[in-house]
This record gives C-alpha cells, structure tokens and sequence, in this order.
C-alpha cells in the first residue's frame, strides 16, 4: 500500500511540474519569438546591412565589422553569402540555415537566431543560455517548493501515522493506547475523538472484566453452602441424590475456577509481565502431566522463563481436549526447539479432525461446534480460550491444524515472558 506521504508530495510535485510544462508553452505562443517581433527583427536586420560592408566587399571588411559587431553584442556571430557560403565568423562558425530559415524575417534556434538580411546574406548569431535563463529559474523555483513541500507533507501524514498505529494497538487489545493531541487542525480534533473513544472502551472492558470477577466469587459462597447441605442429607435414599448433585456442583466450580482465571488474563495488558516467573523444564512439565492421560511424550529439553501454574494449565487443558475428541485414539505429544528460550508444543490425535472453517472460532471462549452443546462431557468451552489466552501472555500463539492422514494437530509457540 502506498503512503499517503508520498501521495501527497507526488500531487504537489506533479503541479510543479504542470505548471512549468504551460509557462513554457506560453512562453512559446505568446513569447517575444512570435508575430509581434517580426517588425522588430526586420529593421535589426535593414540595420546591420547598413553596418556591415556590402556584399562586393573583401572579406577583410566583412570579418573587421563583423568582430567588432560581436565584442559589442556579446554573440558569436557568422555572416554568410545567399548560396549559405562562409563569407566571416567571429567566435565558432554557426551552422548554416536550411531552406525554411531562410524564407523567414527571424528564427530562433536553440540560443541562436538566424536572421536574413536585406541583400540575401545570413547572420546566425549565438550566445550560451541567451533568454532561457527564464527556464531554469523556473525549475530551480519548482525544485525549491517541492524540497519545501516535503517536509510539511511528511508532518501531516507523520501525524495520521501515529493515530494509524494507536488504533493498530487498541485493536490488538492494549486499551491505554492514547494518541498526543498536537495543534488545533482537523488531525487534532481526530486525535481528540480517538482518544475519548479510547477511554469509554477501556471504561466499559474494565467494568465487564470486574463484573465478571465479581459474579464467579460471588458464585463460590453459594456453591459452597449447598455442598455443605448435601453432606448432610442422610439415609440410603439421599445417596443418589448427593452423588449426581455433587457432581454438579463440581462442575460448577471448576467453570467458576476457569472463569476466574479467564478474567485474570483478560486483566493483564499485552506486554505486561507475569505476576510469577520462574525458569521451567517444559519436557519436564509436560511429561508429569501426561503420566496420568496415556498421551506419549517426545521431544527434547527446553528451558523456558514463564508462569509454571498457568503453563501447566495450558498443558492439561491441550491433554483433556485432545482425551474428549480424539475417539480414544492414542494422543502423542511433542516438544520441539525452536531457539533460546523458544518452544513449540504440538499435541496430535486421530480424531474426526475440526472443519477449516471452525479452527479458529474453538478458540473462542464459549464456543461449542454444532451438537456439542447437548452433550455432558464436562466441557464448558473455555479450554481452548485459555490454552490461547496462556500462549500469548507467554510471547507465543495457539493455532489448530489439519493433520495428515486425518485427525487433529494443536500446535503452541511459547516465546518467553514479554
């Protein structure tokens, strides 16, 4: 995409160069070359046959007056017969005029005139940038305005560039992303309203974000008091009852836990560090994880600086998808390098694998695929939301991928800490 920078500067140079293009064209249709000064030309020309020695005169004569004419002029001049013959030159000889010039009162050639005299002779006369000095005081003038332009061009769109990159980072989620207000133009005002808008969104995302905390603690007294009245219930009759009710609550806490969780991440401003960092052997850390699942674990040691609690979330979050809709295939897990202090996780199963067009939207919180949501797997739709939420907190990107000869690949860069 073109800057708008150079957009601008290129319309104002194209003006210039516009505006040269029909001086010059005026220049030559109303100039002093044209019809006005035929009159003018035609008596130079009765003048100098009268200075000049006749036409029988010795060459002598001719070359005495014709230096003379010259050191008086300024001009490099050449006087030649009506057959176009070299008669006198003073200064280089100019070349002799063709057929057209000579059927004309005056011509002008590139810094020279020929001029046919009276009695049939030619004087060419020729000086180094004569009149066309015009023409490159124009161009130095238009070379002037446009080193001018640029940089009044580069501040105006210098400023759109800046607001251009606030929004960029308002979009990728950094809510304190503000824009200096400079001056009191049009860019400002624009400034002006991005930065009001700014503020109502991370008002509103702050107030949802606390709702939120708010309503899952809010959720645990109560989820409490009833575990607390369901141990109480006695007989053989209640035994049913506790175990199913139990086992409801237990699912109510963990999407209270992972509620919890999800607005705790949400809080933290992209490139903001971790509340807790430490050095991690992640082949380790998987590897404990997957004691328990059946998922292999392969790969080799990488050293990685992050949040153990929250890594070790998004390696069993990554597990127990790959448990519920692999089919009961074998799940294989790997760990790979990618550089110092880089990782790539990639869990693989042989599952029915996940439509191109929904391997995105898993990652999204809540989110089910078509008949999922009427199944009890003790799933809430968050597990993939936080497994991304993790990867990005840690420098790196959750992305889901077909895998060859069918099932599903979840790969997860982890970069380091920001």
């Amino acid at each position: 995409m073109r800057r708008l920078y150079l957009q601008v500067y290129g319309m104002v140079v194209a003006i210039l160069v516009v505006f040269t293009i029909l001086v010059a064209v005026g220049w030559n249709a109303f100039g002093p070359a044209r019809d006005e000064g035929r009159q003018f030309f035609r008596g130079v020309a009765s003048v100098l046959a009268r200075v000049l020695p006749p036409v029988d005169a010795p060459r002598e004569a001719a070359q005495a007056s014709l230096d003379l004419l010259a050191r008086e002029l300024g001009f490099d001049l050449t006087l030649r017969s009506a057959d176009g013959g070299l008669i006198a030159n003073a200064g280089p000889e100019l070349a002799a005029p063709d057929a057209n010039e000579l059927g004309s009162d005056r011509v002008h050639r590139r810094n020279a005139f020929v001029i046919p005299l009276p009695d049939g002779r030619t004087l060419v006369a020729h000086r180094e940038h004569e009149h066309f000095g015009w023409l490159f005081a124009i161009a130095a003038l238009a070379a002037a305005i446009a080193l001018c332009a640029y940089p009044l061009t580069r501040r105006i769109t210098r400023r759109l560039e800046k607001l251009g990159a606030q929004v960029e980072a308002l979009g990728s989620g950094d809510l304190s992303a503000r824009v200096e207000v400079r001056g009191a133009d049009e860019i400002a005002e624009l400034a002006k309203s991005f930065n009001r808008a700014a503020s109502q969104i991370e008002q509103l995302v702050a107030n949802q974000r606390s709702q939120l905390a708010s309503a899952s603690h809010e959720l645990r007294s109560p989820l409490a008091r009833i575990r607390v009245a369901i141990e109480l219930l006695g007989g053989e009759e209640g035994a049913e009852l506790r175990a199913r009710v139990a086992r409801d609550i237990g699912e109510l806490d963990d999407l209270v836990g992972e509620l919890l969780l999800a607005s705790r991440l949400e809080a933290l401003e992209p490139g903001r560090a971790l509340d807790r960092r430490e050095t991690i052997d992640l082949l380790g850390l998987v590897a404990e994880e997957a004691s328990g699942s059946g998922a292999s674990v392969d790969g080799e040691a990488v050293s990685l600086v992050g949040d153990r609690t929250l890594l070790r979330r998004l390696v069993r979050n990554l597990l127990e998808n790959a448990r519920r809709h692999g089919n009961g295939s074998a799940v294989e897990f790997t760990v790979a390098k990618l550089g110092p202090g880089r990782a790539r996780l990639r869990v693989s199963d042989r599952g029915p694998g996940v439509p191109e067009s929904e391997r995105e939207r898993i990652f999204a919180p809540f989110y089910r695929p078509s008949g999922a949501s009427e199944t009890r797997d003790g799933s809430f739709g968050l597990g993939l939301a936080l497994v991304r939420q993790i990867a990005r907190h840690h420098g790196g990107e959750a992305r889901c991928q077909a895998r060859e000869g069918g099932g599903t690949v979840f790969e997860v860069d982890l970069g380091g800490v920001p």
